[in-house]
């Protein structure tokens, strides 16, 4: 006797799309994958080899309204008119992430979302496992998409960077270790501009976590710690900070320019000077990994190899070359104010700030205290660069406009002296002038080879 398929509907054909098709069409769904734009030719190649039918650059309604189940891309919001209708028409709708998590069997989940540091964060805890030889793999907005990791190589532990947009649709998805960075505004035109929905989305992580699951999170992040004035969390609960820990309490501190991590009754300590990746926000970030680390049992000697070498991601931060002098900082997925802060935050030498893109409305005052005490120029990058004069004419002597990276390099590197630091952290978009955040990154150290 035959059985009907039930039919999965995929709005989005980019990696978390086409993972959740390869997927669907291995555990037995009907699988129709529906992009309102053009298919990038690599998964449309992906999707014809496994036979999976498609359109792009519309969505047609009788072909995704009869969905059993709708998976969507995070990019997409609900206020299209398509969501509108599959809201309207009642269909189950879950992130791929969900979908994912449905087919795991006894595989173990970290999961990590934050406003700032998920990327540095992911991939230092994938690390960690990897070199302590866990069977371990990196999904999510790093590397694969959780559905396709389960399709084509099924692992005993998955470490994943998760956005609130893919929160957003989870109904079982439930790590077994959940990482909350910190909470600043965000994406907010997707949360009708209300800083406490966009507060309510990332909490989401922690969802359907029982007592049997960890729930690390920042004790010194303001939005997180008013969440808790109101909300009761079912997890084991574990804090980093920068405080000492006076209490004996379990988790992450710092003490005398030394990492503490206390777990089980044991404490690993590390002297922050040898940590590989610099500046107080990876101190965060490294607490966090490390917490995760020993919770699923990695020795204290495996993570003090890694912690060692780990050099953090490209874009992020990154080292580009010393030119005569001038140190040159690629930290262009810095594409909001926060992330500035943190970079500005980490430099010990006058600075020289690259600055600007596309404008989400940025509220430069967060940045002020900063700017007044280490930047002595700022260059900017964006097409509407009035944002940046409003805000720092009156504490920066020298602000220039340029017309691309090339450009804004030659104009930093003019203004600089031996000893000081170029660094490119536009608080904006990139797509003004670049196609992405990492174009506008290799434009940048390409134009600094170039000197």
């Amino acid at each position: 006797m035959s059985t009907i398929s039930k039919r999965l509907v995929i709005l989005g054909a980019a990696e978390s799309g086409v993972g959740a098709a390869l997927l669907g069409k291995q555990q037995g769904w009907d699988v129709f994958v529906s992009d309102g734009g053009k298919i990038k030719p690599k998964f449309r190649e992906t999707l014809e080899a496994h036979a999976i039918p498609f359109e792009e650059a519309a969505h047609t309604e009788d072909l995704v309204l009869n969905a059993d189940c709708l998976v969507k891309s995070p990019g997409i919001s609900d206020k299209t008119a398509i969501m509108k209708k599959v809201r309207a028409a009642g269909i189950e709708v879950c992130s791929e992430i969900e979908f994912g998590y449905r087919y795991k069997g006894d595989s173990r989940i970290v999961a990590i979302t934050g406003s700032n540091g998920k990327s540095t964060t992911t991939m230092l805890t994938y690390t960690l496992f990897k070199d302590a030889g866990y069977d371990v793999a990196l999904v999510g907005n790093i590397g694969y998409s959780f559905a396709r990791q389960i399709a084509e190589r099924p692992c005993a532990w998955y470490v994943m960077e998760i956005s609130s947009f893919q929160l957003d649709d989870i109904h079982q998805f439930r790590p077994d270790i959940g990482i909350l960075l910190n909470i600043t505004p965000d994406h907010l035109d997707r949360y009708d501009y209300k800083f406490e929905n966009y507060v309510a989305s990332k909490f989401r992580i922690t969802l359907n976590q029982t007592k049997d699951d960890y729930f690390i999170i920042n004790k010194d992040d303001q939005a997180i710690q008013q969440y808790f004035t109101t909300h009761s969390i079912h997890a084991t609960t574990i804090y980093f900070t920068m405080s000492d820990n006076v209490t004996g309490q379990e988790g992450g501190f710092i003490n005398d320019d030394n990492m503490r991590i206390l777990y089980g009754g044991d404490y690993f300590d590390m002297s922050i000077h040898d940590l590989a990746i610099k500046g107080k926000h990876n101190q965060y970030n490294s607490m966090a990994a490390g917490i995760s680390a020993r919770i699923a049992g990695i020795r204290k000697e495996k993570l003090r190899e890694t912690f060692t070498r780990f050099k953090g991601l490209e874009h992020r931060l990154e080292y580009v070359a010393t030119v005569r002098g001038v140190d040159f900082i690629n930290d262009s997925k810095a594409t909001n104010v926060n992330s500035v802060w943190f970079a500005l935050e980490s430099m010990d030498k006058p600075t020289i700030l690259i600055l600007g893109g596309q404008d989400k409305g940025n509220d430069y005052s967060e940045i002020m205290d900063l700017v007044k005490k280490k930047v002595k120029a700022i260059i900017c990058l964006g097409v509407n660069n009035q944002p940046i004069y409003d805000a720092f004419d009156s504490m920066v002597d020298t602000i220039i406009e340029t017309a691309g990276a090339a450009e804004a390099v030659h104009a930093a590197y003019s203004c600089a002296e031996a000893g000081d630091v170029v660094l490119l952290a536009p608080a904006c978009a990139s797509f003004d002038r670049f196609n992405n955040f990492e174009d506008r990154g290799e434009q940048f150290k390409e134009a600094v080879r170039s000197l």
